[in-house]
């Protein structure tokens, strides 16, 4: 291991949207992003947004999504939210030519940010997969034919893995973007430090 190539932060990121399909059916309607120190065991808040559109062209489906009924998160804030182009942009920013993760990359990444209106494939340096690093952690059986383990929610690899509450979360987990990234970052860095994470 080259101690250099960990010298800088990795960014793990998290979103909310309105469906498990990924985009152009579903959207992101909230980003959070956190900065990770793994040495240094530090984790900061870089950036948080609901995504804004324009919801009156939303379907029902949309309308009534699983976000919006087990959050806080509501359809009004969305229309007086950020609009997705500026939050686009600023993720750009933010991210351009840095480590970046998520706890569900496949998710996160190659069902939203990496398709369009995000287009955010080749900005970044993609890192180990923090649920994928969580599954061979916690080991829960898999009931599908071929998977040793199925990966664990968020929620339950945080309370196995990591000890008191780092993140904060007071014993329930909110599904707020900038709130899992706080949880999926604390993650890695337990996980770092018990050897059962390299980027």
């Amino acid at each position: 291991m080259n101690l250099d190539d960990f010298s800088d932060e990795i960014f793990v990121l998290d979103t909310e949207t309105t469906g498990l399909d990924g985009g152009p059916c579903d959207v992101v309607v909230d980003v959070g992003v956190c900065a990770v120190d793994l040495f240094a065991e530090t984790a900061r808040d870089v950036y948080s947004s609901i995504v804004g559109y324009d919801v009156s062209k939303w379907d029902d489906r949309r309308k009534n999504a699983w976000i919006f009924k087990n959050t806080d998160l509501t359809v009004d804030m969305v229309a007086a939210a950020t609009p997705q182009p500026d939050v686009r942009a600023d993720l750009a920013r933010i991210l351009r030519g840095k480590r970046v993760t998520a706890y569900n990359v496949p998710f996160d990444m190659d069902k939203f940010l990496y398709r369009e209106p995000w287009g955010l494939r080749g900005l970044f340096r993609e890192c180990t997969d923090i649920m994928a690093a969580a599954t061979e952690v916690c080991k829960l059986p898999s009931q599908l034919y071929g998977c040793k383990y199925r990966f664990p929610k968020l929620d339950h690899a945080y309370s196995a893995i990591t000890e008191g509450d780092p993140a904060g979360i007071e014993g329930k987990q909110d599904h707020r973007a900038l709130s899992d990234a706080r949880m999926a970052s604390q993650l890695m860095i337990r996980m770092f430090r018990d050897l059962n994470y390299s980027p």
